[in-house]
């Protein structure tokens, strides 16, 4: 058994009159015993709480919830809020965590973290292993999580104690709200203590949590005259006088804390309890708190009362050392002043392994700070904020002191409190950093350092107050002679932040204005891909034709050399997919704008771009290239301790990838991770609408109709409004929701007006967004003819891109709307291009369709091979609709299903990879059937179970075998 604690020194006297309190401590312990025995059990209550107001004997009750958990064979792990700390982040989680940690040596610490390292390193204050990462606060609190997790299971059964919760800093409140549901499942129990009405708002899921996974905070009472009378006669004896007893309830107000006080303050008088004792009592009384705590401490010297003014301005605990450099004491003036203020029970040892000091009772280090007068206290935190530094307590702990100091115009506070906030980003702590970055500027910056301070602050604020950082931003442009590359960083942030408060129209014109002042050719290329990365996301783009035309000409002049030159490739690339381009010319920009490299984790450009980039590949008929890349991306983001919108996103396109492939259950499982991912991170509704519109398509192919209007209810989907481009488009998903329902007509409007403004752009490529075929399926029942035309369309723009598996869809949509004979042939073409492809659900949808026209033709024969090929295909890819339609399909030509003829692994078999080998060396089909003595059918599906196996067509095939077969992570 380990204990890790720091004791509050409030004595024993106060737990009178607490029996419901200590009871349900007692319960607590022995449902947290039953737990770590493995007894089966009902639901724990893992979260225990002690409220009132202050002297009510909170601490106390966490006193002796730490002894009765240490007798018990808990290990304890204990932490303090301080009412002059609440601005120190991560404070109570450092006292939580950090004293386990330190039993470990470094190679033991490294093994125990494991990948989370580097994400709490700032928080726990451990050196990073390389360049500290700047995690977000989903990261951080994911990261904590871990840390607590692994700490609670390997010193398990555990009970954490959180004293003045009140006074805790908002990032531990934070993280200890969005932890403590976690009880249900660990060994651990939780108990704070708090004042009610002094609970900050980051506490708020906190408070909801008591009902749910506890009993209901226990209130504290003032003490009833018995109580206080216990107490008195425990100090000075039975025979003091009821009387008296009853004034001294009146004196103290029934607070623990003041009747514990006074009647110490009774026995070290020698008072006995008689009437005549009564004016002392009453002198003790007042010196207990408030003015009458200030004269007693004013008695006790000079030197003892500046000692205590540095420790109530250092705050709980304190070094002894410290406080005497600061207030210019002795060794032997401390001694005395410190055994002063111990026998007057102001000070008390503390519980650390460095011989620290602090408060008897927060109520005592209140009255003393607050009694400082100003000017004297500004100079007890400048002198603090000083010695910290000389000490090697780090810029964190002196900058809460300079925040107390008046704006004196000093560098050396502008570095201090920047290298602070630096500390504080690393650790995720971004209010903490955005605090001390505005009172740098305050003081203010060197005029060089003006704009670099502004960015700073942007920087911090940019999660938590978007329309503040585009104000800071916009500051930092108008500082003259700002360095290039600080300027450049400065517009991306803007821009970004203009994009995510709604205004992209904003964001294109200052990337815009910045690229044609630009006179660096590298920072203008910059600033120019900044402008078109904006506009292409801008869902109201009217010169969106010209500005491909601009791109391409700029393009083509770039070698990719550097990362400014291979954005603009990225982009070239992005949009030759959006607008239809041959697919050749799309993927070949693709590849130019990856050989030097493109990191997802950029913090000064962004993910935007190589995002783009992978799903050119998507688009392009090989999903596995984009895959990987993503995979790339998401390792990337984690390494980082980016657990928040970047991870959002990532893993619900990485899903929309395994759904281009047919690979549905899996697509289902990495969107619901996505979302549930962007529902813990504020302000990522763009995350949310990717995963909400990939998820509804998943559901549809699935044939979980209902389920996808529910979903679509559940986000007001039909009433999507948004200004920025998401893929697949939320207005084409919902029509195909109203299609699976039956409602044609409305899906028809809706499809109509996405062609208008898609067209309108330009964006014409049926891979990207597919309302052509969407809108000739709305129409058939009513409008064939226009259907067929809009089917007819779609092909010929299919065949433009020149991706099998697009053209295959599109041919797969007109053979529906056409019906009759005419459609056998067009089936069986969309059959043939989407064996070509890694498309393997539209394949089985291809192959039912050519399936049931064959049927219906009379060539049973026929059918029952197509129908047969997609009930496997449909089986595999967990489309079960689809997978009863095709058995409905073969029960209508008196057919029945047949077991499947092969099992869907990802490796390829040996003929499968001879075949890939031999087409790779150019060898016609023929050829090859006769080197494998197959037929030339049996080539092709051979080939094609390859494409849908490796994730690419006929082009990525001689890639992906230089490098073998990579298993699908």
């Amino acid at each position: 058994m380990a204990t890790e604690l720091r004791q509050p020194i409030t004595d024993q006297e106060t737990l009178i009159e607490r029996r419901g309190e200590l009871h349900a401590l007692d319960a607590a312990f022995q449902e947290l015993r039953r737990t770590a025995d493995g007894t089966p059990r009902a639901r724990r209550k893992g979260l225990l709480a002690f409220t009132g107001s202050a002297g009510l004997g909170k601490t106390a009750l966490v006193t002796e919830a730490r002894a009765r958990a240490a007798a018990h064979g808990f290990t304890v792990l204990s932490g303090r809020g301080g009412e002059a700390e609440q601005g120190s982040a991560f404070r109570v989680v450092r006292q939580l965590m950090q004293p386990s940690l330190a039993r470990m040596d470094e190679a033991e610490l490294h093994a125990f973290l494991g990948s989370w390292y580097d994400t709490v390193a700032g928080v726990l204050s451990l050196e990073a292993k390389g360049p500290a990462p700047a995690p977000d606060p989903t990261g951080v609190r994911e990261g904590l999580d871990w840390v607590m997790t692994r700490l609670t299971v390997k010193k398990a059964p555990v009970v954490l104690l959180v004293d003045d919760l009140h006074w805790t800093d908002a990032e531990s409140l934070t993280w200890l709200a969005s932890f403590a549901p976690r009880v249900d499942d660990l060994p651990l129990l939780i108990v704070v203590a708090y004042r009610p009405d002094e609970l900050p708002a980051e506490a708020g899921g906190l408070r909801a949590l008591m009902g749910d996974h506890g009993d209901r905070p226990h209130n504290l009472a003032l003490l009833t005259t018995e109580g206080v009378a216990q107490i008195v006669r425990n100090e000075i004896g039975e025979a003091a006088e009821d009387r008296f007893c009853k004034e001294c309830w009146s004196a103290s107000g029934g607070s623990p804390f003041e009747a514990v006080e006074l009647a110490i303050g009774l026995a070290e008088r020698r008072l006995t309890g008689t009437d005549d004792d009564l004016p002392a009592m009453r002198e003790l009384a007042a010196a207990i708190k408030g003015p009458g705590l200030i004269e007693r401490l004013e008695r006790l010297g000079t030197a003892t009362v500046r000692f205590a003014h540095t420790a109530a301005v250092l705050g709980s605990p304190f070094s002894p050392q410290l406080a005497a450099a600061i207030s210019v004491l002795g060794d032997e003036a401390v001694a005395e002043a410190t055994e002063k203020l111990r026998a007057a029970r102001i000070l008390a040892n503390g519980h650390g392994t460095e011989g620290e000091l602090e408060f008897v009772h927060p109520l005592i280090a209140t009255t003393i700070y607050r009694s400082i007068r100003t000017g004297f206290r500004t100079g007890l935190h400048n002198t603090a904020a000083q010695a910290l530094l000389a000490a090697g307590y780090g810029p964190t702990a002196a900058a809460r002191h300079l925040l107390e100091v008046p704006c004196e115009d000093r560098p050396e506070t502008v570095a201090c409190l920047r290298e602070a906030a630096r500390e504080y980003l690393r650790a995720g702590a971004t209010d903490a950093a955005r605090r001390l970055l505005a009172r740098a500027l305050q003081e203010p910056p060197l005029p060089e350092d003006h704009a670099a301070v502004l960015h700073e602050l942007a920087c911090a604020t940019f999660l938590i107050e978007p329309t503040a950082t585009v104000r800071h931003l916009r500051q930092a442009l108008a500082q003259p002679d700002v360095d290039p590359d600080l300027r450049a960083s400065v517009v991306y942030r803007l821009t970004t932040a203009l994009a995510h408060t709604d205004k992209l129209a904003e964001a294109v014109a200052v990337a815009a204005e910045e690229a044609r002042k630009a006179t660096n050719p590298r920072v203008k290329l910059r600033m120019q891909a900044d402008q078109f990365v904006w506009s292409m996301v801008r869902s109201d783009d009217h010169d969106s034709p010209a500005r491909s035309r601009t791109l391409a000409r700029l393009a083509e002049q770039l070698p990719g050399r550097s990362l400014e030159e291979r954005y603009i490739l990225g982009l070239r690339a992005w949009d030759a997919a959006m607008r239809g381009e041959p697919r050749q010319t799309a993927l070949a920009y693709a590849e130019k704008a990856l050989r030097g490299g493109m990191s997802w984790t950029d913090e000064n450009r962004g993910f935007e771009v190589p995002l783009s980039v992978a799903l050119v590949f998507m688009y392009g008929d090989q999903p596995q290239r984009a895959e990987e890349l993503f995979n790339q991306g998401i390792a990337e983001c984690v390494a980082k301790g980016w657990h928040g919108s970047h991870l959002a996103f990532g893993q619900t396109i990485a899903g929309y990838i395994r759904y281009r492939r047919g690979w549905l259950a899996e697509a289902e499982n990495a969107v619901r991770e996505g979302l549930r991912i962007a529902d813990k991170v504020d302000g990522v509704v763009a995350a949310e609408w990717f995963g909400v519109s990939i998820l509804i398509k998943t559901l549809l192919a699935r044939g979980r109709v209902t389920e996808a209007r529910s979903l679509a209810d559940e986000h007001h989907f039909d009433e999507t409004a948004l200004n920025t481009v998401i893929y697949p488009d939320p207005r084409t998903v919902y029509a195909e929701l109203l299609l699976a329902e039956g409602r044609h007509a409305e899906a028809a409007r809706l499809l109509a007006a996405v062609g208008e403004w898609l067209d309108g752009r330009g964006w014409r490529n049926p891979a990207w967004c597919p309302w052509q075929l969407r809108l000739a399926s709305a129409l058939a029942p009513t409008a064939r003819d226009e259907a067929i035309g809009h089917a007819r369309d779609a092909v010929r723009r299919a065949r433009d891109f020149g991706a099998a598996a697009t053209v295959g869809q599109a041919l797969h949509t007109l053979a529906e709307v056409t019906g009759g004979t005419a459609a056998v042939g067009l089936y069986a073409e969309a059959v043939g291009h989407l064996e070509q492809s890694p498309a393997a659900y539209e394949l089985a949808r291809a192959q039912i369709g050519h399936g049931a026209a064959l049927s219906r033709n009379g060539r049973l024969q026929e059918a029952a091979d197509r129908l047969y090929q997609g009930l496997e295909g449909a089986v595999h890819c967990g489309a079960e609709a689809l997978a009863a339609r095709a058995r409905e399909e073969l029960s209508a030509a008196g057919l029945r299903p047949l077991p499947l003829r092969y099992v869907q692994v990802d490796t390829l078999t040996a003929p499968e990879l001879r075949t890939a080998e031999l087409t790779v060396q150019g060898l016609p089909v023929a050829v090859v059937a006769k080197e494998l003595h197959l037929t030339e059918q049996g080539v092709r599906q051979l080939l094609s179970r390859v494409y849908r196996k490796i994730g690419t067509d006929a082009a990525g095939l001689a890639g992906f075998l230089e490098t073998r077969h990579r298993p699908r992570p």
